[in-house]
């Protein structure tokens, strides 16, 4: 488990990209009050996703505006045809807290 900040340091809208303590770049954002996080790097190019725009429980990847859903990580129209992998964040004590997922997406 990693504590990623307060989550009045996350608002909504926002994203967080987290690289201390992960074996790769993960991004966490607060979507209208809730926190999803997924790796960072866009599946259909080298792209971070915690720069990209934020609708609801979708992002949309700065590149090439490939898609997808925060919540099970799977892109919602191409470019991107692979999905993202999702990892468990919580929110403990006033702490957004990161719980890192090891193998491949679903």
């Amino acid at each position: 488990m990693i504590t990623v900040c307060r989550i009045e340091d996350l608002p909504p809208g926002e994203a967080l990209r987290v690289t201390e303590g992960v074996p790769a770049p993960i991004a966490v954002f607060n979507a209208d009050g809730t926190v999803y996080a997924v790796d960072d790097t866009c599946t259909h190019q080298d792209a971070s996703l915690a720069d990209g725009w934020l609708e609801g429980c979708y992002v949309e990847c700065p590149l090439h505006a490939a898609a997808f859903d925060l919540r099970d990580g799977r892109p919602t129209c191409p470019p991107a045809k692979v999905p993202l992998r999702t990892h468990r964040v919580t929110v403990e004590d006033g702490r957004v807290v990161l719980h890192v997922t090891v193998g491949e997406p679903a």
